[in-house]
């Protein structure tokens, strides 16, 4: 009896050093899943460069981010839906988040609170057409959106698909958006003018950036769209669902929910976006504040 004690010890303590020689061999090669997770998060959060528009326009292999600008009505107006400004970024599930070093597909998108380019929230402007990388896009073009996650070796691509019984947005039923990594015709989109009366008269022009377009999906021929009032919850917190609906007003006009940004870099300062950059006051604020000056004086 003394021996088989004896025996099961020595078997444990064999066991255990088995066990601590694994973990320390993992924690080295950085293979632990807090470490794969750690890189994860750390590249999804990193700090992002976006492209600077020389000439106002977006261009093919620009980095931007795609911004829902908000609606400027009053929270009472609003309830339930969210207000304030929202870009569309990266959403991994939980899953992937705490065991993965990588993205994995499919991946989700949602909508977050936060405007400063990051790995979750910057895209690439891609061609689809074989265009060359500089030129602009153009109103009614097909052209694709590549997301690195903050990652330097992977690259997947913005796409959506009729909705069926297995395949639809998980709060409003509707058509959903997510990652692939493999480029087809469910990954091409293109910009529409905003204006419905002026839309024809600008097919194939340049797509001004920081201004507001409508995005396109070119299989379905619906628009992506914030719905505002569906909220998820995800490992970085309450943020929102991105679908691809075309919402219409009485007058068959997109509503702002459909509304979209391009965003690039503000030339002048690394830190903020265009978006970020304050408008130069009018003429009659400039007037204003040149009369007020007087006055004091």
């Amino acid at each position: 009896m003394k021996l088989e004690v004896k025996n099961f010890q020595v078997e444990r303590q064999d066991s255990y050093w088995d066990l601590l020689k694994d973990f320390l061999y993992k924690r080295e090669k950085g293979e632990l899943l807090i470490q794969k997770s750690k890189r994860l998060k750390n590249n999804l959060l990193k700090q992002m460069q976006l492209s600077v528009s020389k000439d106002g326009f977006v261009h093919f292999g620009d980095t931007v981010m795609l911004l829902s600008p908000e609606n400027n009505k009053s929270p009472t107006e609003n309830y339930p839906a969210a207000c304030g400004n929202l870009t569309l970024a990266v959403n991994p599930d939980d899953i992937t988040v705490h065991t993965s070093e990588s993205l994995q597909v499919p991946c989700g998108l949602s909508a977050v609170k936060s405007v400063n380019p990051v790995g979750r929230n910057a895209f690439r402007i891609l061609s689809v057409e074989g265009n060359s990388m500089g030129e602009p896009i153009r109103f009614g073009q097909n052209f694709g959106l590549g997301a690195t996650g903050g990652f330097t070796d992977q690259m997947l691509y913005l796409a959506s698909d009729h909705k069926s019984f297995m395949r639809f947005a998980k709060k409003s039923y509707l058509q959903q958006v997510f990652l692939t990594d493999e480029l087809s015709y469910l990954t091409c989109w293109q910009a529409t003018f905003l204006d419905p009366q002026l839309r024809l008269e600008y097919e194939g022009f340049p797509v001004p950036a920081n201004t507001k377009v409508l995005i396109t999906h070119c299989h379905t021929n619906r628009g992506l769209a914030v719905p505002r009032n569906y909220w998820i919850r995800s490992y970085f917190g309450k943020e929102y669902e991105v679908i691809c609906h075309t919402y219409l007003d009485s007058h068959k006009a997109e509503e702002d929910k459909n509304y979209w940004i391009i965003v690039t870099a503000n030339p002048s300062d690394d830190g903020i976006t265009m978006f970020d950059r304050p408008k130069p006051p009018s003429e009659e604020t400039r007037e204003r504040e040149k009369n007020e000056l007087y006055a004091g004086t």
